[in-house]
């Protein structure tokens, strides 16, 4: 085999142990662990910390809790900044992965989906990864996966994640933050956790309304008989 078969194998081996540590210590990830582990490393804190997100995401594991865990941790702004940038990093990583190295695995895996994903990007581009982002039409961590067996440019793919993603990585951040003002007391807490539950509202009603502005593009669509208007 020739060498650069073998970086392939490799790295594909490396892949699958993080997926299977991932699954392994799924139910012990929570906001309290990634706290103490955090809370002593000072300026490399938010490094350590998107690099874990980046990592979880890779491995199956629930990019909620990192989310909240940024707010807990950073505030509201740097930890939508380092919670973003950390899940975009990982969301990008498993798009290569499926891109070089992993397709037949996960073509495997995305089984019926593969289809309605092909068909949304060849007929939206872009467009179709901005939607996917703001309505959940398919898992987040096997979505990232399965767009990298599309024809989307990686740039695009990047781009409309990082955008479309925002609205609730800040919702979910903020909804950290007000947790972590709440247990410190004061005026600042009521007020943060007010602003939560207007955020959260507001994350859960953008999808419904993206669904109205916008036809699904994952939807079959059926052709007009010629001469219909």
């Amino acid at each position: 085999m020739t060498r650069t078969t073998w970086v392939r194998l490799a790295l594909l081996a490396l892949i699958i142990v993080v997926i299977s540590v991932g699954f392994a210590y799924r139910d012990q990830l929570s906001v309290q662990l990634l706290q103490q582990r955090l809370d002593d490393l000072g300026m490399f804190a938010p490094l350590v910390f998107m690099a874990a997100y980046a990592v979880a995401t890779v491995a199956f594991l629930p990019g909620l809790i990192f989310t909240i865990a940024g707010g807990v941790l950073f505030g509201p702004v740097f930890g939508t900044f380092y919670s973003l940038t950390g899940a975009t990093i990982g969301a990008t990583l498993a798009f290569l992965v499926a891109r070089y190295l992993a397709s037949d695995w996960v073509a495997a895996r995305t089984a019926g989906r593969l289809d309605r994903l092909i068909t949304g990007v060849e007929r939206e581009g872009w467009r179709f990864v901005a939607f996917t982002r703001l309505v959940p039409v398919f898992p987040f961590n096997l979505l990232n996966y399965a767009l990298g067996l599309t024809k989307i440019p990686l740039l695009h793919y990047v781009l409309a994640s990082y955008i479309c993603m925002l609205p609730g990585a800040f919702a979910y951040t903020w909804i950290g933050h007000a947790g972590a003002e709440t247990v410190a007391g004061g005026r600042s807490g009521i007020n943060a956790v007010l602003i939560a539950i207007g955020l959260l509202a507001a994350v859960i009603f953008l999808p419904r309304l993206v669904r109205r502005i916008k036809q699904d593009p994952t939807a079959d669509h059926e052709q007009k008989p010629k001469g219909e208007h």
